[in-house]
């Protein structure tokens, strides 16, 4: 069950969900809007030729922060993480899911290249893999709207939740643009 705009609102009113900063003009009819951050992480792919995921590579990108009111522009086929101003703190019983604008859609802005699923318990900023699709670079502008975070209640509270000591939660608690953890893919801490 997805959670409407009235839920949405109710379970942040009674502390069960987390959303901060938060302002009821971000609630859509049955999801919540959130905003671009001022952190990106771009690869330098001047300097590297392959992505080896059996390596680490938190080298392989350059942190960009842009001031207030300067677009960061993103050309065409370019890829960029970025960061949403909220963070949010999902119940042991809610799980999130991230969606694109559907006006940036248009224009092809990807917001989330896969990982678009949010596990009861997480809590922090939304990482967003952001992928120009358009032949024409595209302005990204700290603190406009972005995407949208949609909530389904399931049917009972998970066993162990994100950032539970028995899970791998490598993103529990992240806060600024986070990188790909690529032990993660191989099963290492």
């Amino acid at each position: 069950m997805v959670l409407s705009d009235r839920d949405i609102k109710k379970w942040i009113r009674d502390g069960k969900l987390k959303i901060e900063p938060f302002d009821k003009e971000m609630v859509q009819p049955s999801s919540v809007d959130l905003h671009l951050g001022n952190e990106f992480l771009m690869y330098d792919s001047h300097s590297q030729t392959i992505i080896d995921v059996r390596k680490d590579v938190s080298s392989l990108m350059k942190k960009v922060v842009m001031e207030e009111n300067k677009p960061l522009i993103l050309h065409p086929r370019e890829f960029v993480l970025a960061t949403s101003t909220e963070k949010i703190c999902l119940p042991d019983n809610l799980v999130g899911r991230l969606e694109g604008k559907s006006s940036l859609g248009r224009m092809g802005l990807i917001v989330h290249s896969t990982a678009g699923y949010f596990d009861p318990g997480f809590c922090g900023q939304a990482t967003l893999e952001i992928y120009n699709l358009a032949n024409l670079a595209i302005t990204l502008y700290p603190g406009m709207k972005i995407c949208q975070f949609s909530f389904a209640v399931m049917t009972s509270p998970v066993e162990y939740p994100y950032g539970h000591t028995r899970n791998k939660s490598h993103y529990q608690g992240q806060k600024g643009v986070v990188g790909a953890n690529t032990a993660s893919i191989w099963g290492r801490k």
